[in-house]
This record gives structure tokens, C-alpha cells and sequence, in this order.
């Protein structure tokens, strides 16, 4: 009996010379049960719709344009940056310009502007708590267009007031607007926590608010009421003051 490796063995299941299982002539060899698996074929590229950049079949998005092979859509655009210390744009339906960013309202023909008062009698009458700045000469501030907004300024917010009333704190940020056609003015308040008041400068001081989102007029000689101490007078311009 010969082994498979060509020895002569007395043997006939193991080599007597090298041990090498002899098989036995009787039983066929058996051919492997069941298909030949096949070779893995290599996933085929996936072209994309909207560029025909070539991607891998499991890829979820192009990696060319981005497309989205799962809800076909693409990448939405991402919008320009603005430059550090650019000015927000404004909406130019808006001109009132609410945030106080910029005002585009039309500029005033005729110079007016507001005397900003430090009153006692009405700081008496809120019963603040807040230390009553020193009275004394009013903050005169140009108008300029015919939409401003009074308030209290707020870097986070981007709010700038064309009459800034920082100092007082029962100012709200956005708390009033004041509107004109040139020649007599508006008053309107803005939901502010405190309220807008009108008065007339020899009557007493009022004690009901103008109704939010209604506008009142401002007569020669009213003053306006706000805030814990502050006072208004809207009047025009005398010569070289604007």
C-alpha cells in the first residue's frame, strides 16, 4: 500500500513511514455539498443627480456637492458673513425700525428736538427706589427723522434708541415711538413695563397711561412721562441749536 506521499506502508489507514492518512480506494473522493460560494463583487459607484460625481454605493451624500442621495435635496446655501462691526441691514418695510438698529424713517425738513428733564415731582409719584439723579439743565437731542424711538440701549440686543434713556432704569428697552408729519407729533407706547404718559404743562401730573399700540397726539406744550424720572418736551429747534 502506498501513501499518498509515494512511501510503501504495511499499514493501510496511516504511513508506517511518514503518517500521513491513507485514503481507502473504495470510498469515491466527495466533491464539496451546496454551491461554490462566489467572490464578493465590488460594490458598483453611485453618480450623482445633480453633479454625476462619482460616489461609493453606501454613500449618503455626495462628496462633490452635497446632495442628499437619501431625501434628494441639496445642502442649503449658508449666507454671508458680515463683516466685524458692519451695521445689521434693516428691514425696509419696517419704518419704525423696531431694534433701534438703524432708522430709515424720511429725515425731518424742519429742525426739532426733545428736552430730556430729570423731574422730581414725577419720581415722587412712582415712588422709585432707584436714587433720583441730581436735577438740573435738560438734555437737548436733535430729531432728525420722523420716526424715533425712545428707550434704554442694548449692545446684546441691537438696540440703539434715538433717545437713549439708559440711565433710568423704568425705561423698558423698545418703550415708546415718537412719530411726526413735520409739523405735530405722535406718541405711541410700545408694551413697555411702566407706561407712557401726557401731560399738559399746567395741569396735573397724569395718571393714565397712553394705551399700548395707539397713538396720541402731542400738543404744543404737553410733556411726556416716563420711566421713573424722566420728562419730555418735544419743541422745535431754536436757530444754531441743531
Amino acid at each position: 500500500m502506498k501513501c499518498p506521499a509515494g512511501h510503501d506502508s504495511a499499514s493501510t489507514d496511516y504511513c508506517d513511514v511518514c503518517g500521513v492518512a491513507i485514503p481507502d480506494p473504495a470510498q469515491p473522493d466527495e466533491a464539496p455539498s451546496g454551491p461554490t460560494p462566489a467572490t464578493p463583487a465590488t460594490p458598483a459607484g453611485t453618480a450623482c443627480p445633480h453633479c454625476s460625481a462619482a460616489n461609493s454605493a453606501d454613500a449618503l451624500f455626495c462628496e462633490s456637492c452635497g446632495y442628499d442621495f437619501t431625501t434628494g435635496s441639496l445642502p442649503r446655501r449658508a449666507e454671508p458673513l458680515e463683516p466685524p462691526g458692519a451695521v445689521p441691514t434693516a428691514d425696509p418695510t419696517d419704518s419704525g425700525a423696531p431694534n433701534g438698529a438703524t432708522n430709515i424713517s424720511p429725515p425731518l425738513e424742519a429742525a426739532w428736538v426733545a428736552e430730556v428733564w430729570i423731574d422730581p415731582d414725577w419720581y415722587a409719584d412712582q415712588e422709585s427706589t432707584d436714587p433720583l439723579p441730581s436735577p438740573g439743565l435738560p438734555l437737548v437731542v436733535g430729531l432728525r427723522n420722523t420716526s424715533i424711538l425712545i428707550g434704554r440701549a442694548s449692545r446684546s440686543r441691537n438696540i440703539s434708541p434715538d433717545i437713549d434713556l439708559s440711565s433710568d432704569t423704568g425705561i423698558s428697552r423698545r418703550h415708546a415711538q415718537l412719530t411726526t408729519d413735520g409739523s405735530r407729533w405722535w406718541v405711541e407706547d410700545l408694551g413697555s413695563s411702566n407706561g407712557t404718559y401726557v401731560g399738559g404743562a399746567v395741569d396735573a401730573l397724569p395718571k393714565t397711561p397712553v394705551a399700548p399700540g395707539q397713538k396720541q397726539e402731542v400738543r404744543t406744550g404737553d410733556r411726556i412721562y416716563l420711566g421713573a424720572w424722566t420728562r419730555l418736551v418735544i419743541r422745535k429747534a431754536a436757530p444754531g441749536e441743531v
